[in-house]
């Protein structure tokens, strides 16, 4: 007879005659007694009057009955915290027995108690248990360190469990290892600091990797997802993770199949995308995607959700297996959806009539929904593989042709989008779809049939009767409609405006004053003061050039991919979201990851744009790679920001670009409209003597675009430098083009010319929101490293937020070096002159500059440009040529450069007079430090 006879017993003074039976002198009369006792406990009964009794059944030598009454145990000790004491001491004493499977079993059942009296007893039988000689039982104490951390973690860690269960990490038996993996990856994830509890090693990957051989599926995940996390040392190193962790591909398990394709997907990142290792791994990549596939839709539908990110990421590897794809008859819907979208993500040239020929033959099924979205995706392909667009759009027509309602209404929503995409191309297919307006009944398609009317008014003849159509039934049209309708008819009176005169002051009616929608009624009253003002004006807003509209509309945003792809095989990899946005509880923070950056030297050149887009952002020196990328980017948060335009900079030469309008006081011209007016550059000084009216402040260069948001994640910096108060200051915009908010923001400088460092931490706006700028200005101090830099202003720069650490390069503008402390005495100055070599002397001459030697001694003197020596000599109504030298930093900073600047100008007599000034500039601060 089975066991089930022990749960349809109603007999009343059942716990009376419990008792009585757990009390008894015969073992066998006692394990039925625990059964019966289970078995009520476990259809609902409340049993625990019985708890001493039970308690007293511990001491046994039969496994069956210790693992009943510990069950027991398990459910009733929180409730019966004072009367749980009393197993303590055959706890302890089952934790030595002989039996490795009783000490697994004790040391498993007081972790699974969570009573605190009784917690401070376990932790010398767990010590002991995670020592045991036998494989099993130190397997068990690893998770039940991770059970007590989640109890009582600073009783774990002042009883040093956590370097107890680091060095299980080293133990011989795989399945050890495993669980001791598994409980510290609990604990680090529940930690709230932070901080990894494991540092990873090639030693300890090592170690893992041996254990990921021969431990079962679930210890292998475990292992997987540890391995995720490291980053290795070189190219060379991620290639040999990669080769041992390959075969786990060809596991039968999805849950190990789906954790091998994360880590080697992060590999990947460090690896050249050409190079012949990663062509070859994706070729691995696809067959057990493929076979994942084949499982019960479940397991299906979470393959491809993972799958959908891996072709966002990297379309190539599946790019040959569009047919596993295709939808089957007996799918279930959510299963048929998602290969859909992947179908999409997949097409191109060459499958396009493949999947053309699938989507129309899956716009005849019987699930509405799901014909929709197979419309919808024949309007994807044709925006998104352009040379397929009209055979994407007869197949369209041929769908409006089954005057199919549904059909026909999402047909004309999806080349609503086709018109957008590619204007005045498929215009003679819009009498097919006038044909079909009555048949309209969703807002949708009403909305996109108004716009074709209004967007080629011009080539429909009775464009009038049809909008007016539409305006008989004005109100009891969705606001969608209504705004559709209203621009319509605005745009057919600016394109036709002798014969609808009546019906665009009908519309404005209605809208303006039998609304009562505030944004139909607003935009009524807008087109109603624009035309009544400013028709020319109105048709420039309304009749605007529209933007196409891109290929990818769903792409996830590439940060957020990033993230996601770290977290294939999770939950945030089926919902597409990060754990942050649907995990609530402890140690989030952890949980945030990012993909390996491929290497520094990447980063820092791609950083560099080329000569002719912005000459301010410039390569770095290989030598200086290894520098960046160690800095420690750990720092408090402090603020940043600014708007950009860029400097000209010309190789070696400090004088030769970037103080063009040292001394000026205009306004800052964009570059295109500078390049368009100004005369041909002469370098640094070019704007030094602008027409500007009287300057009271120092120079300041225009803001400059440091890092775009394509390259920084959607974190845009623009910036420039400053000298204010006798300090260099470091000013930036930031602004977040992402979709979602930025935190943790932080600076650090390489080694550089001049030893510039932080004089205080980077503060941001804490979250900085999406779509948010903020300004913020980083004070500099020269008190740090010194490297001479090519050329010598050269500054990197790394910025480091919650998303990725970001690498930019930057030419600072020489005059915020010059220092207030500048005056020099005439006779110093004229010795030091002297000993300037010739080979140092560069000239400039700067033309249509009218102003006196006065005013460019003051315009000078206000950037640190001290005169020490101004002589004016009259000889035939000429003076002698005017000389401006600047003090700056060579090969040997104790010596000084010169800048000549010969200029002429005319006297109040007509004749040309001519002037001649020294002026020099202090750089004492870095004198010895360059």
């Amino acid at each position: 007879m089975t066991d089930s006879k022990y749960f349809t017993t109603t007999k009343k003074g059942e716990i009376f005659e419990l008792k009585s039976e757990l009390n008894s002198e015969k073992k066998e009369k006692k394990r039925e007694a625990v059964k019966k006792v289970i078995a009520s406990m476990t259809v609902g009964k409340d049993v625990s009057a019985l708890f001493p009794d039970v308690v007293n059944c511990m001491q046994t030598d039969n496994l069956e009955l210790k693992k009943l009454v510990y069950l027991y145990l398990m459910n009733y000790a929180k409730s019966q915290p004072d009367m749980a004491i009393m197993a303590v001491n055959t706890f302890v004493k089952d934790c030595e027995d002989p039996n490795p499977l009783i000490r697994a079993l004790a040391v498993r059942t007081m972790g699974c108690i969570r009573v605190d009296k009784i917690t401070e007893y376990l932790c010398e039988p767990l010590r002991k248990c995670l020592k045991d000689e036998d494989p099993y039982v130190r397997k068990t104490a690893a998770v039940c360190v991770a059970k007590l951390h989640d109890i009582n973690a600073s009783l774990v860690e002042d009883q040093g469990f956590l370097d107890q269960l680091k060095e299980l990490l080293s133990d011989s038996n795989p399945m050890v290892v495993a669980n001791a993996v598994a409980a510290l990856s609990e604990i680090n994830e529940a930690s709230s600091s932070g901080v990894p509890l494991v540092e990873m090693n090639t030693q300890t990957i090592n170690k893992l990797l041996t254990a990921l051989n021969e431990c079962t599926e679930w210890g292998q995940v475990f292992i997987l997802d540890s391995i995720s996390n490291y980053s290795p040392k070189d190219e060379r190193e991620a290639q040999s993770i990669c080769e041992r962790i390959t075969p786990r591909l060809a596991h039968a398990n999805a849950a190990v199949v789906l954790s091998a394709v994360k880590v080697l997907m992060k590999l990947m990142e460090m690896m050249a995308p050409d190079a012949d290792f990663v062509v070859n791994l994706s070729k691995k990549l696809a067959p057990p995607l493929v076979t994942l596939l084949s499982s019960e839709p479940e397991v299906q539908y979470v393959a491809l959700r993972n799958i959908n990110l891996i072709v966002q990421k990297r379309p190539d590897i599946l790019k040959n297996e569009m047919k596993v794809f295709f939808v089957k008859y007996n799918d279930p819907i959510y299963v048929k959806l998602e290969k859909l979208d992947i179908m999409i993500r997949l097409a191109n040239q060459s499958n396009i009539a493949q999947v053309l020929s699938e989507l129309k033959e899956y716009a005849t099924e019987v699930d509405v929904d799901f014909v929709r979205k197979a419309v919808r995706a024949i309007g994807r392909c044709a925006i998104k593989v352009e040379p397929s667009a009209e055979r994407c759009v007869s197949t369209l027509l041929d769908l409006i042709q089954t005057k199919v309602n549904y059909v026909v209404q999402e047909a004309i929503v999806v080349i609503k989008d086709i018109f957008r995409k590619y204007p005045n191309r498929y215009e003679s297919i819009i009498s097919t779809l006038c044909e079909n307006l009555d048949t309209l009944d969703e807002p949708e398609a009403r909305g996109s049939m108004i716009w074709i009317i209004g967007e080629y008014a011009e080539r429909i003849d009775n464009a009038d009767e049809l909008l007016e159509s539409f305006l008989e039934g004005f109100q009891d049209e969705s606001t969608q409609v209504q705004l559709q309708l209203l621009t319509a008819i605005v745009k057919l009176f600016l394109k036709r405006p002798a014969d609808t005169q009546e019906l665009v002051q009908q519309v404005l009616t209605l809208a303006t004053q039998d609304s009562d929608n505030p944004d139909l009624r607003d935009r009524g009253f807008i087109y109603w003061r624009l035309l009544s003002t400013d028709p020319a004006a109105a048709r420039e807003v309304v009749l605007a050039d529209k933007p196409l509209i891109s290929e990818e509309t769903d792409l996830l945003e590439p940060s957020l991919l990033d993230e996601l792809v770290c977290h294939i095989a999770s939950l945030a990899s089926v919902y597409h979201k990060p754990p942050s946005a649907f995990v609530e509880g402890r140690g989030l923070g952890s949980s945030r990851r990012a993909l390996p950056t491929r290497s520094g030297s990447q980063d820092i050149l791609e950083s560099s744009p080329s000569h002719g887009e912005r000459s301010g952002v410039i390569p770095t020196q290989e030598s200086l790679i290894g520098d960046l990328l160690t800095m420690d980017l750990g720092g408090p948060p402090v603020a940043s920001s600014v708007p950009a335009a860029p400097f000209a900079s010309s190789g070696l030469d400090l004088l030769s670009g970037g103080l063009d309008g040292l001394l000026s006081d205009s306004p800052s011209v964009p570059p295109q409209q500078a390049a368009a007016t100004a005369a041909p550059s002469v370098g640094l000084l070019g704007d030094i003597f602008g027409l500007a009216p009287s300057a009271s402040a120092s120079y300041i260069a225009p803001k400059q675009m440091w890092l775009p948001a394509a390259r920084g994640k959607g974190l845009e910096i623009t910036g420039t430098f400053s000298r204010r108060n006798g300090q260099i200051q470091m000013e930036m915009t930031m602004t977040n083009r992402a979709m979602q908010p930025m935190i943790q923001f932080a600076v650090q400088l390489n080694k550089n010319s001049f030893g510039l460092v932080p004089a205080a931490p980077l503060h941001v706006v804490s979250p900085l929101a999406p779509n948010q700028s903020y300004e913020a200005v980083l004070l500099l101090n020269p008190t740090g490293p010194v490297q001479r830099m090519e050329p010598l202003t050269n500054l990197q720069v790394a910025i480091k937020n919650n998303i990725d650490v970001f690498y930019f390069a930057v030419v600072m503008p020489m005059n915020v070096f010059f220092a207030e402390d500048g005056q020099m005495d005439k006779r110093v100055f004229l010795s030091t002159w002297k000993d300037i070599p010739a080979a140092n002397e560069v000239q400039y001459t700067i033309n249509n500059v009218n102003l006196s030697a006065d005013a460019v001694s003051s315009k000078m003197q206000q950037n640190n440009l001290n005169a020490s020596v101004e002589r004016r000599k009259e000889k035939n109504k000429n003076l002698s040529p005017k000389m401006v030298c600047v003090n700056l930093p060579g090969a040997d900073p104790m010596r000084l450069r010169t800048l000549r600047i010969y200029r002429r100008y005319a006297g109040v007599d007509g004749s040309i007079l001519r002037s001649k000034i020294r002026c020099h500039c202090n750089l004492s601060p870095w004198k010895n430090r360059t």
